[in-house]
């Protein structure tokens, strides 16, 4: 499927900064039309404009996930203006960093409709139009916390698990009906994103992602890769993600008393003094002159590669290397021996 004058019609949901932003650039430069969907006009603004620098077609649309409506008629004008959806990139979300107890039950409410039910009314968005035409691919953007919660974070981590177990349900669903539309998850690792300048925080330090950070461009690359590649049940990016989640699965009790330990200060650096409002009620990049673009605070911290995500999505190439180093090793040991 394509738009009518032959581009790939792909949504991106928080679309306005971070990871959205940057995955919105990279489907762009490949010539895709990009329907943005976010709360922030001067956000989306800059990120029509990445979009139509890099070679895509823009169509941005002011969208409060959390609102099904909203989303329903954001889904209903993207295949109006652009054509029959290809690809939906669940992204958006928002959060509170503190302790438990020190959030409210209304701040609770909206960062979880926002993070966990946003996922799903894109979701259902999404499906409600490709299931039809029995083609389609649903990225979910996760998290290591999908499956490991750390401290200071008990909305965040509780709205990701719960998007892991939706998945895995509607995974299987799809698999039982034989059907071609896909859903597929993309587990993050901590990312330089303005998050952590604008989220709501209680924390004496400035919020900041635990190390190490990546760059917003690697999940990106990562999430484009899944939408060809829809087949694999999950991707995990970075090193870091990946040794979390094989820790947790060994030693989860011995996680917990780590991040009892570490957890706290990690979170947090006075380093930074930059703060932006809050965008758990309304968005921080709506007025003009606050668009943020894709990175947050930590370009100097970032790392801009990662092995793991080439691995990630190379297993055969691997593979094969390995076993022929571990052929070339063997006739090495065999000549030495003779």
């Amino acid at each position: 499927m394509t738009t009518r004058d032959g581009r790939r019609v792909v949504v991106v949901t928080g679309a306005s900064g971070g990871i959205g932003r940057a995955t919105a650039r990279r489907f762009a430069a490949r010539g895709d039309a990009v329907a943005l969907l976010a709360r922030g006009a001067d956000g989306l603004e800059g990120a029509a404009r990445d979009v139509r620098e890099a070679g895509g077609a823009p169509l941005a649309i002011e969208t409060d996930m959390a609102d099904h409506d909203q989303v329903e008629a954001a889904a209903g004008r993207c295949e109006s203006e652009l054509g029959p959806i290809d690809v939906w990139v669940n992204v958006a979300f928002s959060s509170v960093f503190a302790p438990f107890t020190q959030v409210s039950p209304e701040e609770f409410r909206r960062a979880t409709e926002v993070t966990y039910l946003g996922f799903v009314n894109g979701t259902r968005a999404a499906l409600e139009r490709m299931l039809p035409r029995n083609r389609g691919v649903v990225v979910q953007v996760g998290s290591a916390l999908a499956y490991r919660g750390i401290p200071l974070q008990s909305v965040y981590c509780g709205a990701k698990h719960a998007i892991q177990g939706f998945n895995e349900a509607l995974r299987c669903e799809l698999l039982h009906d034989r059907s071609k539309v896909k859903v597929t998850m993309v587990q993050m690792p901590a990312v330089n994103t303005p998050q952590f300048d604008w989220v709501l925080s209680r924390l004496p330090g400035h919020p900041q992602p635990v190390p190490p950070i990546y760059q917003p461009e690697i999940p990106a690359d990562a999430i484009v890769y899944a939408a060809d590649h829809p087949r694999r049940r999950e991707y995990w990016v970075g090193g870091s993600t990946a040794a979390t989640l094989i820790a947790n699965a060994v030693v989860p009790g011995v996680l917990d008393r780590y991040l009892a330990w570490k957890g706290y200060s990690s979170q947090q650096t006075s380093t930074v003094t930059r703060r932006l409002p809050p965008n758990l009620w309304r968005p921080a990049d709506a007025p003009p002159n606050t668009d943020q673009g894709a990175h947050g605070s930590f370009d100097r911290r970032a790392k801009s590669r990662s092995v793991q995500v080439w691995a990630s999505q190379h297993h055969a190439t691997l593979a094969a290397a390995l076993a022929a180093a571990a052929g070339v090793t063997a006739l090495a040991w065999r000549a030495a021996r003779r």
